[in-house]
Formats: structure tokens, sequence, C-alpha cells
């Protein structure tokens, strides 16, 4: 996958799928609709101020909470190409990768990283570079067949890709 650059928007520890997508917008699948709505709880400037690039970074747990696949599809539909975070619960990390969108975990290095900052991140390499501090830090590259996925778009996309 080629380099991804964009802002970061930052958010804490424990962001749940109920923050990221509130169950009150889950009467449709549409992702343009559910990423009008995406992080509108603690967040009511996101849908309408992020850009196609920007970045997500969050603490530890993010994605915790109900299982609920909207939450990675508003994220990937709102723009963002990939969520760096501390840690994820495992049932967003699996919908992460069924939705096509990278996830990249750096542990305690994600509190170096600040709302506003560029990142430059190498998704083949795990290889993310604050381009506003000038730090770098290394996460666990993902796996080929997951890359693969992020760049089918999908689990689904993947899987008809590759019948």
């Amino acid at each position: 996958m080629a380099e991804i650059r964009g802002k970061v928007w930052r958010y804490g520890d424990n962001i749940d799928t109920d923050v990221i997508i509130p169950a009150r917008y889950l009467n449709t699948f549409d992702p343009k609709e559910l990423a009008s709505h995406c992080m509108v709880d603690i967040d009511p400037t996101f849908a309408q101020k992020v850009q196609a690039g920007d970045i997500m970074v969050g603490g530890k747990n993010f994605g915790c909470g109900s299982s609920r696949e909207h939450a990675p599809v508003a994220i990937k539909a709102s723009g963002i190409p990939v969520v760096i975070a501390s840690s994820f619960a495992r049932i967003f990390y699996r919908n992460g990768i069924n939705v096509g969108l990278p996830l990249l975990e750096i542990g305690d290095d994600v509190e170096k990283i600040h709302a506003g900052d560029e990142l430059s991140v190498d998704i083949s390499n795990g290889k993310i570079v604050d381009i506003t501090t000038g730090e770098t830090f290394q996460a666990p590259p993902l796996p080929g067949f997951i890359q693969d996925i992020a760049k089918a778009g999908g689990l689904i996309n993947y899987v008809k890709e590759y019948r």
C-alpha cells in the first residue's frame, strides 16, 4: 500500500462503538449516512471537518463495546484510511479487517501523537512518522493477507477477487 499522509484526529482510551456511531443512527447501513454521524457525541465537528486522508488516533482499548460493524464502516466512510491506537478491542479489530480499514497498534507511544499533528504512515511495514515532531514509531506490520484485504476494500471484495 502507498504511504498515507494526513492530519491527526486524537481520541482517548476506551472509545467504544456507541461513541464512534451512536445506536440512534443504526437504522441504516449506508456508509455515507453513518459517516455523517461518526463521533458526534464526543466531537460534534468531526463529520463536518474531517478530510479524506486524515488519520484517527486513539488510546487503549479503542473500539470496545458492542460488536457493531457500523463503527469501522463509519470511520472508513469518513475518509479515514487508517486508525492508530495503543490497543484495539478484539472484535473491533476483526471488524476493521472485514471492512478493509487498517488498524495499527503502537502501545504507549501513542501518547506522543497529538491532535492536529501530521503523520506519514506506511501500512506495508508499520512505520509511522510524526512529520510535526520528527518522531518515528513502529507498529507491527499487518500480515500480507490483511494488507490484501484492505487493498481490496474489505473481506467480501477480497473473496470475490480471489475466487
